[in-house]
């Protein structure tokens, strides 16, 4: 992997040194993602709350291949993904991405027990899910097995019976919004309120679009695969178009076997 952007004499150097010899370490990718310290500045979701995206995309603007993000990513990729879950309280995904991707839950990794640690976190980020409406399978290891008890967040006209069947399997839900769906900007109020500050989301298009649309997104950590897919799968986020397009700048670009790991900040 080498570092295209920014460009400075360290860049040199790193791009010599690993050039012809394999990927990076876990640190210096923790590093390089590191979340704005000593604490995060105030994002979009109020102040020392930073919410951060990861997707990827093919080089024609899909989302995913027969519904799922496996086919266009790499190994490269998957090792950027799990030092994001490494670095985050909590991840947030879509009811929807649960039910195509499989989702488990987050589990604990000895390379950065002691980061977390010292960072206050637990052994690995809660997964939390949005669901208006709670269909979900809850004898899934997302909800009977998990290290760190799984979220739901959900409206306050939430099916009572289908909250019940959540709290009984043990996920604690969490409401975030006065009607049946929840709203953006207050769901990452109450995560805040639960302690997670540093929140990941990682989709699906669906709810990614809805956080760019309530201007809740701080960052997006994208990564661009060298594929052609066409058909008609997604982009990474969907839904009503905003009324001014959003302008992000770019913090960091990295490369390894033709996919390049951007990284994006609202300006």
């Amino acid at each position: 992997m080498r570092r295209l952007f920014p460009v400075t004499d360290e860049t040199a150097e790193t791009a010599a040194r690993t050039r012809g010899e394999g990927e990076w370490s876990l640190a210096e990718l923790a590093e390089a993602y590191a979340y704005p310290e000593p604490e995060p500045e105030a994002g979009a979701g109020g102040p020392g709350v930073w919410l951060r995206a990861n997707m990827v995309s093919t080089l024609d603007g899909a989302g995913q291949h027969d519904g799922r993000s496996q086919p266009i990513s790499s190994a490269a990729d998957m090792r950027i993904f799990g030092t994001l879950r490494a670095l985050a309280d909590v991840v947030v995904v879509g009811a929807e991405t649960v039910r195509l991707e499989g989702y488990r839950p987050a589990r604990a990794r000895d390379e950065f027990t002691e980061a977390r640690q010292s960072a206050g976190q637990g052994p690995a980020p809660a997964i939390a899910v949005v669901s208006a409406s709670l269909e979900l399978d809850f004898s899934l290891p997302l909800f009977t097995s998990p290290l760190v008890p799984t979220l739901i967040l959900t409206g306050a006209a939430a099916a009572p019976d289908r909250i019940a069947t959540a709290e009984k399997a043990g996920a604690r839900v969490v409401t975030a919004g006065d009607g049946v769906g929840v709203e953006p900007a207050r769901a990452v109020r109450a995560l805040a309120e639960l302690g997670h500050t540093r929140l990941l989301t990682e989709g699906g298009p669906r709810l990614l679009g809805q956080l760019v649309t309530a201007g809740v997104l701080d960052e997006l950590c994208l990564t661009v695969s060298p594929m052609l897919t066409a058909g008609d799968a997604q982009r990474i986020a969907g839904g009503p178009s905003v009324g001014v397009p959003q302008r992000f700048a770019l913090v960091s670009l990295l490369e390894e076997e033709g996919f390049l790991f951007s990284r994006y900040r609202r300006t």
